[in-house]
């Protein structure tokens, strides 16, 4: 007779993983992860069997898929997002020692990240970064009508009026 099937080790149930369990799985705190997924394209999925996966409670969970999770542990900014964490902790704990020559030589070896690797992932080509440009110029031409007292900072709208007037040149140029 084979070996029996324990719960949530086949099925759906292994394809699925909550939130909570992706976090600490990439060691990352709640607003790291939410901007690696916004930068890499990695969005919640609703499973048939919600109930069944959240062991028959009720409460409210996010689900991601566990492939998109193990994506994402391989992503070289986790590693960068770590160093940001301990470029913090020196500075706070130099800052709190009076010690100003440490801080200041900590300030120079500030971490650095850049995001071209993904956005060559995401476009790999002119065509396909041109598709996704509505988004953008959407949001560019938004900002640059609203009114200058508000929520939004008036330089925020001024950027967004220049960028949507250089558009419009360009548009006429070509």
């Amino acid at each position: 007779m084979g070996k029996l099937q324990k719960k949530g080790e086949k099925g759906s149930a292994t394809n699925y993983i909550t939130r909570t369990q992706a976090v600490k799985k990439l060691q990352l705190t709640l607003p790291d992860f939410r901007k690696i997924c916004i930068l890499k394209g990695i969005y919640p999925h609703e499973p048939k069997k919600k109930r069944k996966l959240a062991k028959g409670s009720s409460a409210p969970k996010t689900f991601y898929y566990v492939k998109d999770i193990q994506y994402l542990a391989h992503e070289p900014l986790l590693q960068k997002f770590a160093d940001t964490k301990v470029f913090v902790k020196k500075i706070k704990k130099a800052l709190g020692r009076d010690e100003l020559d440490t801080v200041q030589r900590v300030r120079d070896q500030k971490p650095q990240y850049t995001l071209d690797h993904i956005v060559r992932e995401r476009y790999p080509n002119f065509c396909d970064a041109l598709k996704d440009l509505d988004d953008a110029l959407c949001l560019i031409f938004l900002f640059s009508t609203m009114p200058r007292q508000g929520k939004v900072q008036p330089g925020i709208i001024n950027k967004c009026r220049i960028l949507a007037v250089e558009f419009y040149a360009l548009l006429h140029r070509s």
